[in-house]
C-alpha cells in the first residue's frame, strides 16, 4: 500500500515538473521570439495571427494590378509600337551620325579585348595616337553601318501580336526591347556583317588595324588576331539596343516623355503598377 502511494505522488510530482518546464519554454519563446505558443490555432493548423499584404520589390501591394479595363487591346498594340518605333528611330538617328558612338560613353566601342595588350605596348613606344585612331575608326564604322538596323526594326515592330503587346506593358522597363531584340537578334547580325565589313574598309579600319596588329607582332614576336568585323558588328547591335532600352525606361516612367495621346493612354494605365 505504502509503495503505491510513493508511486502516486512520484508520478504527479512528474507532471507538476514537466508543466513547469513546459511554462518555462513557452515563457523563453515568448521573450526570444515574440511568438505566444498559448494563442489558440485555427482549424487548418495556423495560428490566428494577424495577416499583412504582401508587398513587390518595388514596395507596392502586388494586388494592385495595372487598370487595363479603359483600354482596348488595339490600342495597347499601338501604344507599344509606337513606343518602340519612337525608341528605333530615336536612336537610330542618334548613332548615324560623326561621334554618336564615338563620344557616347554608353555605347562607344572600345578596344577588343584580345587587342587591348596592343594599345598598352603601342603607348609604351609612343604610339599612343595610332591605337585611338584605331578605335576612333572602330566607332565610325558603327556610325556608318547603323542605318542598316531601322528596316528590321520595323518588320519586327509590325508583326507583334495582341498578346505580345499585353505582356510588354505588364513587363519590365524594357520589356519592349527585350521583345525586340528577341526577335530581331539573329537579322540583325546576318543584315550588319556585310554593311560593317563594307563600313570598316570605308573608313580605312581594316587597313589601319591590319598596321596595328602587324607593328604589335613584330615588336613582341607574338601573333595576335581577331575578327573585327564580328566584333564591331555585335557592338553596334548592343548600341542600338541600349538606346531603344533608354527611350522605353524613359517612357514608362517619365509621363513628359509621352508626346502622344496613345502614350499618354496606356502607359498611364501601368504607372499603378
Amino acid at each position: 500500500m505504502k509503495k503505491s502511494i510513493f508511486l502516486a505522488a512520484g508520478l504527479l510530482f512528474s507532471m507538476s515538473a514537466q508543466a513547469q518546464l513546459l511554462d518555462i519554454i513557452k515563457s523563453t519563446v515568448k521573450n526570444k521570439t515574440g511568438v505566444d505558443l498559448n494563442v489558440p490555432v485555427k482549424n487548418n493548423g495556423t495560428a490566428t495571427t494577424p495577416t499583412t499584404t504582401t508587398t513587390t520589390t518595388s514596395g507596392k501591394p502586388n494586388n494592385s494590378p495595372v487598370n487595363l479595363g479603359s483600354l482596348t487591346s488595339t490600342q495597347i498594340s499601338s501604344g507599344l509600337k509606337e513606343a518602340l518605333s519612337m525608341g528605333v528611330t530615336d536612336g537610330v538617328k542618334k548613332l548615324a551620325i560623326t561621334d554618336g558612338f564615338f563620344k557616347n560613353e554608353a555605347v562607344k566601342i572600345l578596344m577588343p579585348e584580345k587587342l587591348r595588350k596592343i594599345d598598352t605596348t603601342l603607348r609604351s613606344i609612343g604610339m599612343g595616337s595610332l591605337a585611338d585612331e584605331g578605335v576612333k575608326l572602330l566607332n565610325r564604322a558603327a556610325e556608318d553601318a547603323v542605318t542598316e538596323a531601322a528596316p528590321i526594326f520595323t518588320n519586327a515592330i509590325t508583326s507583334m501580336t495582341i498578346t505580345d503587346a499585353k505582356n510588354i506593358l505588364l513587363g519590365s522597363n524594357n520589356a519592349a526591347t527585350s521583345y525586340l531584340q528577341g526577335k530581331t537578334q539573329t537579322q540583325l547580325f546576318n543584315a550588319f556583317q556585310p554593311k560593317v565589313k563594307a563600313s570598316l574598309g570605308k573608313v580605312g579600319a581594316d587597313t589601319l588595324w591590319k598596321n596595328l596588329i602587324s607593328k604589335y607582332n613584330t615588336f613582341t614576336g607574338q601573333a595576335v588576331t581577331t575578327d573585327l568585323n564580328e566584333y564591331v558588328t555585335t557592338e553596334t547591335i548592343n548600341g542600338v539596343f541600349k538606346m531603344v532600352a533608354d527611350k522605353e525606361s524613359g517612357i514608362r516612367n517619365t509621363p513628359a516623355m509621352r508626346t502622344t495621346s496613345i502614350l499618354q493612354k496606356v502607359f498611364g494605365a501601368q504607372d499603378g503598377k
